[in-house]
């Protein structure tokens, strides 16, 4: 055989037998690559062996060759994913080579997992809520029951052995509608094979690429790349229990902006994951901060801009220890000014969620997806939440939480779900162009005889896509960040009217309201913190890591050793040098370190507009200006 004439070598995979064609002398990292395409692998998480009992490993490298590892035509070699890594995609067909070995029964749509995720994916840094979740048996415990039982008190029966967590009969006595993630994980692996083979896919509704049978579409399309249809169903479970505001001051202070000008308002929370005791093995968001960012609204509509501020605030809430876990907005029409109600807009009569709020949600859910072992691409799902302020039936301002499907999700993340014109509880999934292939979507409902028929999703009721998520607040309220109603609060962020500027006077007057040993409580605000390390004038992002240290551990002495900083000094020197508004002396802003002892006095007085708590020497309201 020639030097330049390629071999043939066979390649017998858990999938099937290839054959493929290389030069004797090409490298072997290029054989490698070879297998990859001849496959079509999601990875190079392989391995290749001269012997199927996994000896005499070909190991990838540029300098060693075909040749030197004395490989010839017809010889076959034997590829093993590592750690029972999932390679193949669910389409994919292997034709024209020897049989091997069934692989094993497999519970998911792909049919390809090897080996249980839970230990191939170690290198997937699940959520700290996740790993705890994962550690407990999630078994619901009853009591002796005195009328059925007939044992003593070390035994159990069937009548006081724990429930398992997804049990139906439990979770509709206590009005549980959907089960948490890991109930429904548990529920999976509950068979015979107790999740061994636990494979969790996420729906694709577009084309796979690298298909070489056929010209891109839209000349043409097979099976082996064409994403199949779509039958929507109600999800059973969700990935959030509920999604708590830590004190109802958040929430107030986010609706002022409606209050003061009548237009919309988005928001972003920003807090933790947290177990959830009321649902088995449930999670729940708490919320400690909202941030606004940059939007153009209107009393119909919000538009969000782009954020130039957006990583650094996400820098900020990490070393707070917090995350992004959600949005908000309100849709708050007034009912009857006198008496501070609302419209009631949405209920079952009308929609939840428009199908443009869908879509947003979806959006958000894909951008900040859930780490999961069980899941081939490492990730399935999202705990992002969406919460809406509207009125409710007594026409009280009221918060809705939900999320969207899974599959939302997917049709979200390939750009087929739209909105309608004049139906906001119907979306409309895109119909296939040359631009773009669209697989049909289906969902299910019961016609005037009681049978269930299948319909095309053009158009879609949204509620197909919903998952509720309840949203409260806690009965006793805690507090992250500085809450005092006794000071003028430091502006919210990107709201422009007059009297919410954040700028340095803002600043200025408002660490004026504090004295030297009141340094922790006049820096313990999210607002204040992303603006200090974004202010034009003297930027501090990168010398805030010891204060936020601080505040995440709640140091009130290493908070004021900070302050005592030159970066912090200099600042101070700023303030005193532009002249603002008298500042109280041994204030934070005067740069004293000697208390204050100016105090003030007299009765305050509530805004009738707003309800801000002001100075009794107080004309008009610092909030809205409304007069006394």
């Amino acid at each position: 055989m020639s030097k330049d004439k390629p071999i043939v070598l066979r390649v017998q995979s858990p999938e099937g037998t290839k054959r493929i064609e290389l030069s004797p002398s090409s490298a072997t990292c290029q054989l490698y690559e070879t297998i990859h395409n001849a496959f079509d692998l999601n990875s190079f998480a392989f391995a290749l062996y001269k012997q199927k009992n996994k000896k005499d490993e070909i190991a990838s490298s540029k300098t060693k060759t075909i040749r030197t590892l004395g490989l010839r035509h017809g010889d076959m070699i034997y590829l093993s994913p590592l750690n029972g890594s999932v390679l193949f995609n669910s389409s994919n067909s292997v034709s024209g080579g020897e049989p091997i070995a069934e692989p094993g029964p497999s519970s998911s749509s792909t049919g390809s997992a090897l080996k249980p995720l839970a230990t191939s994916k170690s290198n997937i840094k699940e959520d700290e809520v996740d790993l705890v979740l994962w550690k407990q048996d999630g078994k619901i415990e009853r009591q002796k029951d005195d009328k059925l039982c007939r044992h003593n008190n070390n035994s159990k029966c069937v009548h006081c052995s724990p429930l398992e967590p997804f049990d139906e009969t439990y979770l509709k006595e206590q009005n549980i509608k959907h089960l948490s993630f890991h109930s429904y994980l548990r529920k999976m692996m509950s068979g015979v094979d107790r999740g061994k083979f636990l494979a969790l896919e996420d729906v694709s509704c577009s084309i796979r690429n690298g298909c070489k049978d056929h010209p891109p579409w839209p000349k043409g399309i097979c099976s082996k790349c064409q994403p199949n249809a779509i039958t929507l169903n109600m999800q059973t479970y969700r990935h959030i229990d509920n999604v708590a505001f830590e004190n109802t001051n958040l929430v107030e202070k986010f609706l002022n902006y409606w209050r003061l000008t009548g237009h919309q308002r988005i928001g972003y929370l920003y807090g933790t994951y947290e177990i959830h005791s009321d649902v088995p093995l449930g999670i729940r968001a708490n919320v400690v901060a909202i941030y606004e960012p940059p939007q153009e609204s209107s009393r119909d509509s919000i538009r969000l801009l782009p954020d130039e501020k957006e990583e650094v605030v996400d820098q900020i809430a990490q070393h707070l220890g917090l995350r992004k876990v959600g949005w908000i907005f309100t849709d708050l029409m007034p009912d009857d000014i006198q008496k501070g109600t609302v419209k009631h807009t949405r209920n079952v009569d009308s929609h939840f969620l428009s199908a443009q709020e869908c879509i947003m949600a979806g959006h958000f859910q894909n951008r900040h997806p859930n780490a999961c072992r069980f899941a081939s691409s490492g990730y399935f799902g999202s705990k992002f939440v969406t919460v809406c302020v509207t009125g409710d039936k007594t026409n009280q301002v009221h918060m809705e939480g939900y999320q969207v499907s899974n599959q939302c999700m997917a049709l979200v993340r390939d750009n087929c779900l739209l909105p309608t014109k004049d139906a906001p509880e119907l979306g409309y999934v895109r119909e296939s162009s040359d631009k773009q292939y669209v697989p049909d979507v289906y969902y299910k409902e019961k016609d005037t005889y009681g049978n269930e028929v299948s319909r095309l999703a053009r158009p879609l009721p949204v509620e197909y896509l919903l998952v509720d998520v309840p949203a409260s607040s806690p009965v006793n309220p805690q507090y992250t960040f500085n809450t005092d109603t006794s000071k003028q609060p430091f502006p919210v962020e990107n709201r422009l009217i007059d009297g919410h500027i954040q700028d340095f006077n803002a600043l200025s007057t408002y660490l004026s309201q504090f004295a030297f040993d009141e340094f922790y409580n006049s820096i313990n605000d999210f607002h204040l913190l992303v603006y200090v390390a974004t202010m034009d004038m003297l930027p501090m992002r990168d010398y805030l890591d010891p204060l936020l240290d601080a505040l995440r551990r709640k140091d009130r002495a290493a908070a004021i050793e900070w302050s005592r900083s030159d970066h912090w000094a200099t600042l101070e020197q700023l303030i005193a040098a532009s002249s603002p508004p008298p500042s109280r002396p041994g204030s934070v802003a005067s740069g004293s370190i000697s208390a204050s002892t100016n105090t003030s006095s007299g009765q305050k007085w509530t805004c009738s507009r707003c309800t801000f708590l002001n100075d009794a020497d107080r004309h008009s309201c610092a909030i809205c200006y409304q007069s006394r």
